[in-house]
């Protein structure tokens, strides 16, 4: 499958499949990871226990295919967070690069550390397939 993965925090998480990329997809790609990494600076400052954010994508159905994932540490945390606040910041940060979203709780969701670790043994990677 042609998705690219890329994730925004204070920690070490890449996960990269690898497919060609015309020049657009690597211009969008790092418009993306620009707005995106603004984000999840922001949520970090503004979001008790947000933790950080990845994005999955498939560049020939783009945006359409456009998945946002955002992190926190504890379900706790997740619950008593504005999703919908943080839901509209990246839509409003993702029309400033002209990626528009009609709908963008089709392409945003959320998850905690906790629930990977009780899921998954902490495995991301396994996670987000």
């Amino acid at each position: 499958m042609n998705y690219r993965l890329n994730s925004y925090s204070r920690y070490s998480f890449t996960m990269k499949v690898s497919f060609k990329m015309r020049k657009t997809d690597k211009k969008r790609e790092n418009a993306l990871r620009t707005v995106l990494t603004d984000v999840c600076e922001i949520a970090q400052r503004e979001y008790r226990g947000f933790e950080w954010l990845t994005h999955l994508v498939n560049y020939e159905n783009f945006p359409r295919s456009l998945k946002i994932i955002c992190i926190f540490n504890t379900n706790a945390d997740l619950e008593q967070a504005d999703t919908s606040a943080l839901s509209e910041l990246i839509r409003e940060n993702l029309a400033s690069i002209e990626v528009k979203i009609k709908d963008i709780n089709q392409h945003v969701r959320f998850d905690t550390e906790e629930m990977c670790e009780y899921e998954n043994n902490g495995k991301w990677n396994e996670r987000l397939q």
